[in-house]
């Protein structure tokens, strides 16, 4: 293929966004190097997307941080794309946390292997006893918005805008990683205070059926998705987060092999997603 007939991308992302514990920077510097072998890329903040998106073939979001501190940009970034035809990817018909954490709430009452959720006062019942429970708006990301209080305090809080869920006392949190329904790589934080300190795990098969479930659920035909869960006292695990919008990768965890693994998977699913 000439250099001219290469597929244009338009890579999203903050790369001045101060997450705690991560190097979003670092990332996506180090992807699009490796992407360039293969695409011709232009990077931009967030707040430029909509501008800058015609004359590509695709935009890919990658860190693009919480859309909750641009949400009236991220809204008429959507509506422009989806108006448009334009290529994003990950496709925006995600069902988890691109579209809210409503998720939560709907994988909880089908009976789904996630942390028990509910919303509104009169479903507080629904929830296993437990000394404090996680309150944090529908829309937070990140932890924005997080506290942690005692059952006499639910009902006044528990007004359909927030998430209520037991603070579950796990053992540690674990990430699988995906590029379309393909898992490519597992790693966890062996110390549940230190979230981003994390190793390589070596995922049984039952972790994988787990995970597959969500990702399996959520239907994206193409694109990078990650299984957030936490190992319950019990031995199971509960699902945390299906980050199906812009996932932290942790590609700095991972070894040579690895990287180039997953750099491969994503280069093949870019393409397969623009030839679709």
């Amino acid at each position: 293929m000439s250099a001219a007939a290469r597929p244009r991308l338009l890579y999203v992302t903050d790369l001045a966004y101060p997450a705690r514990g991560r190097r979003y920077c670092d990332e996506d510097i180090a992807l699009t190097a490796r992407l360039r072998a293969e695409f011709d890329l232009a990077l931009c903040h967030p707040l430029d997307a909509a501008r800058l998106m015609d004359g590509f073939d695709a935009v890919v979001v990658r860190n693009s941080g919480p859309v909750l501190a641009y949400a009236d940009a991220y809204r008429a970034f959507r509506e422009r794309a989806l108006s448009s035809g334009t290529r994003v990817y990950n496709p925006l018909t995600g069902k988890a946390d691109m579209a809210g954490k409503q998720y939560l709430l709907d994988l909880t009452g089908a009976g789904y292997p996630v942390i028990p959720t509910v919303d509104r006062a009169e479903d507080l019942h629904r929830l296993p006893v437990a000394d404090r429970y996680a309150v944090k708006p529908k829309l937070g990301a990140d932890s924005i918005g997080l506290e942690f209080v005692t059952a006499d305090r639910l009902a006044p809080l528990a007004d359909g805008t927030v998430l209520i869920q037991p603070r579950v006392e796990f053992s540690y949190e674990v990430s699988f990683y995906y590029v379309d329904h393909d898992f490519q790589y597992a790693l966890y934080a062996p110390d549940p205070d230190r979230r981003w300190q994390l190793r390589p795990y070596e995922p049984t098969v039952g972790d994988l059926e787990f995970a597959g479930r969500f990702i399996e659920w959520n239907d994206l035909g193409h694109g990078i998705q990650r299984v957030d869960a936490c190992r319950a006292p019990g031995g199971e695990l509960l699902l945390v987060e299906l980050e199906d919008l812009n996932p932290y990768l942790s590609l700095d965890v991972l070894d040579d092999a690895g990287r180039d693994a997953f750099v491969a998977a994503t280069c093949r699913s870019l393409h397969g997603f623009l030839a679709a």
